[in-house]
């Protein structure tokens, strides 16, 4: 029988696969590649500074009539959510006289 010495000394001299160690860095490359392009591409999509117009809401007026008449041709449910982040509205309700800034097209 073997001694479990002799066990132990060949698992020592056998040599370890490099793909473990290659998979990793490719991983490791992969990862950062990913990362990076994502970075640009943010870094691209917003990189002109947001101007506002300022409107000073009429009666009668909603956000829908207001992104319909500012934005026309695009989607409105989207341009209302802009307007509320600009101002900081936690709800669509806006009043008569209330000055928002209004994103430029």
């Amino acid at each position: 029988m073997y001694a479990a010495r002799d066990v132990w000394s060949y698992r020592r001299l056998r040599p370890r696969s490099p793909w473990p160690g290659r998979l990793a860095r490719t991983g490791l490359v992969f990862g950062a590649a990913v990362v990076l392009s994502l970075g640009l591409a943010r870094a691209v999509d917003g990189q002109a500074p947001a101007s506002y117009e300022a409107v000073t809401v009429q009666p009668g007026d909603t956000l829908w009539s207001i992104a319909a008449a500012r934005y026309p041709g695009s989607d409105v449910r989207a341009k209302i959510w802009d307007i509320e982040q600009a101002n900081h509205l936690q709800s669509p309700l806006i009043e008569v006289g209330q000055t928002l800034e209004i994103p430029s097209r």
